[in-house]
């Protein structure tokens, strides 16, 4: 417990029931503090405390702003201020339905207190520089509109896709006339590619003209701004640093965009999202592809492949998450919200809730944008969470995967919700929903434990009575606590569960009359899921290891293996087991085993006395041989190619006498 830390909470003007010990407990702080009304007739305590050398956590997060400004004005009057945090429990457990229980309120309240104590992961930032470049592509008339309200702060280029007239020649900023037909990149590294492009030529006098024609051409900008009015240029353009584009079917647009777009000069922190361990990546091998699950899935575009993994582009992403809640392997891995951190979380609230309450609660992920400003509206104006809904703030729902859900029932959860904040939400996390009801449906649970939900959907109550094991200790990685937590939500599962196409858990079958164990996907397989004998023709498989990539399938040159998505918790999963196997030919000169059996009988069948070279011959023999003795039949026998006749006798000089 820290002997330095001051927890100021309040009633909120009288309307929520809080336990001050349990908070004080949670949070782990020397004294707690209950006021009515911080915000107003209090302040003064707050105050009071801000001048104090204990680190000061105030319960309200509404008035976060005010408090901030509080502590500025007691450092400038006292010349110090104690360290000042925030935690919101006012929106999230200060209300609920008039049939709440208060012991749950209580101890949801305890619940995110405990867990807002645990250190925040650190994400790493690089540096965007942007000289304030700008390219405007669209109609003249807009194009020359937004120039005028940049060109203060920006360096503008008008590329127009219309003939609009255009009255003078402007020194602020360079014209042309094209079509755009590609675009890369993001703030300070644009890339744009345009077709039969034309130099405005502000020479003369009369009207204004366009000079020589391109066919292509390439220009490089910090800072772009689409007026098109068509498809924006980019896939959830919204996400793209240093893109705008105009929504025409809005009032005022050049004016925000304008008003953003100025301030795009300069140097800029843009945070790294993820990590990306290349060496675990399971794209490609052999210029065989295999798992694209991440590229499948990227809203921004930023991952592309590169050769055996794939590669991300840091300026591009957008940290939504959704490559690291598919990556089968956790080669990528997010820095912000890491696996671990949100695992780690879960726990902590479940237990503090079970502990105060002795029930099981439930959890709704939401994010922290249109998921946080709905929930806080149900609390102001309506009945607020359900007393036993834990919620779970993310930047982004899509964050979340199967194993994220599978380690919150994990936890001891009675129910996991995601409330999405728009049909693309639903459509992001829709195969991970999927994937864990199966695994909920193989279990004997129900997959209604697992729902995506509408904001209006947040105050009503759970049935979680009689369906909810012992939490299982979440450590490891993604698929040890997927595999753990699925063997401990059922008695005992007799066969591997089937799962969806793609899923990342499965077995390989091998057609035995087609496979001629050549090893190949033995040679090629990144997880080291199958491997050979080392005494005899053979490919074994550990279940446990694959990912179902598929870079075996496509690299059988027999069309023998077929992937077969399910989940086995087995202990036999976790070993290598035979897929198929064959006896190695001996060689028929030194008894030496080698090659497959029924390869070398077949080889044998197809040539002999059907080939010319293996007709009145024992050239057959050859194929029968290992290597070595192969050698010597060829090249030491009667019939070596390369061996010469009988040398001559040397004649001498009685030999000359006696002719």
């Amino acid at each position: 417990m820290s002997a330095h830390k001051t927890l100021l909470i309040c009633t909120c003007d009288k309307t929520q029931s809080l336990d001050p010990e349990a908070l004080r407990t949670a949070a782990s702080a020397e004294q707690v503090i209950m006021v009515d009304q911080l915000c107003g007739a209090d302040m003064t305590i707050a105050a009071e405390h801000l001048g104090g050398s204990n680190e000061l956590l105030i319960a309200c997060r509404q008035q976060a702003a005010l408090f901030e400004r509080l502590s500025e004005d007691v450092e400038a009057e006292t010349g110090q201020s104690a360290p000042l945090s925030t935690i919101d429990i006012r929106d999230r457990a200060g209300w609920s339905a008039a049939s709440a229980k208060p012991a749950r309120l209580h101890a949801k309240q305890a619940a995110l207190m405990a867990a807002a104590q645990m250190p925040a992961p650190v994400a790493p930032v690089k540096t965007i520089q942007s000289n304030g470049v700008c390219c405007i592509v669209g109609p003249t008339e807009q194009a020359i509109r937004m120039a005028e309200l940049v060109q203060d702060e920006l360096g503008v280029t008008c590329i127009v896709n219309d003939a609009g007239p255009i009255q003078l020649p402007s020194a602020s900023y360079d014209m042309a006339k094209g079509r755009l037909t590609g675009a890369y990149g993001a703030l300070g590294n644009f890339k744009l590619e345009f077709a039969q492009l034309q130099a405005l030529n502000p020479s003369g006098r009369g009207a204004l003209g366009y000079g020589e024609v391109k066919a292509t051409a390439h220009s490089e900008c910090d800072v772009f701004i689409d007026l098109r009015g068509g498809a924006p240029a980019f896939p959830h353009h919204e996400k793209r640093n240093g893109y705008f584009w105009a929504d025409p079917a809005k009032t005022g647009e050049l004016e925000r965009i304008a008003l953003t777009a100025r301030d795009r000069v300069g140097e800029f922190e843009k945070t790294v999202y993820f990590n990306l361990e290349t060496s675990l990546c399971a794209h490609s091998r052999a210029n065989q592809t295999g798992c694209t699950r991440c590229l499948d899935v990227c809203s921004t575009e930023a991952i592309f492949s590169f050769g055996e993994h794939v590669q991300i582009d840091s300026d591009i992403c957008a940290g939504c998450g959704t490559c690291a809640a598919v990556c089968p392997t956790s080669a990528i891995t997010m820095n912000e919200t890491p696996f671990e951190a949100l695992t780690k979380a879960m726990d902590v609230m479940a237990r503090v809730y079970r502990e105060h309450t002795n029930e099981s609660p439930r959890l709704v992920i939401h994010s922290l944008s249109a998921g946080a400003d709905a929930i806080a509206y149900l609390a102001r104006y309506h009945d607020g969470l359900a007393d036993d809904l834990i919620p779970l703030g993310l930047e982004q729902v899509d964050r979340i995967g199967h194993a994220e859900i599978m380690a919150a029932f994990g936890a001891g959860y009675a129910e996991v919700l995601i409330l999405a904040d728009s049909e693309i939400d639903r459509r992001a996390v829709a195969a991970e929903v999927e994937l864990a009801q199966a695994m909920l449906i193989g279990t004997r649970n129900s997959p209604s434990r697992l729902r995506v939900i509408a904001a209006e959907e947040l105050g009503e109550a759970g049935d979680n009575a009689g369906r909810v094991s012992e939490p299982v200790l979440l450590v490891g990685g993604r698929r040890d606590i997927t595999r753990v937590t699925v063997g401990a939500m059922a008695d005992r599962i007799e066969a591997p569960i089937p799962l969806p196409a793609g899923a990342p858990y499965g077995a390989i079958e091998i057609n035995s009359d087609k496979c001629t164990l050549c090893l190949a996907c033995v040679s090629l397989c990144p997880t080291g899921a199958l491997g050979d004998h080392p005494d005899r023709p053979e490919v074994q498989f550990t279940e446990n290891a694959c990912v179902q990539c598929g870079v075996c399938e496509s690299t059988c040159p027999e069309t023998a293996i077929t992937l077969v998505p399910q989940l086995d918790v087995s202990k036999e999963a976790l070993s290598p087991r035979a897929l198929h196997g064959e006896d190695p030919f001996e060689c028929i000169k030194c008894g030496r085993p080698f090659g497959v059996a029924s390869t070398i009988n077949r080889i044998v069948e197809k040539l002999e006395n059907k080939h010319w070279m293996y007709s009145k011959s024992d050239n057959v023999q050859l194929i029968k041989m290992c290597d070595d003795c192969r050698v010597n039949a060829q090249f030491h026998g009667d019939t070596a190619p390369m061996a010469g006749g009988e040398r001559p006798r040397v004649r001498t000089s009685d030999d000359y006498l006696d002719s």
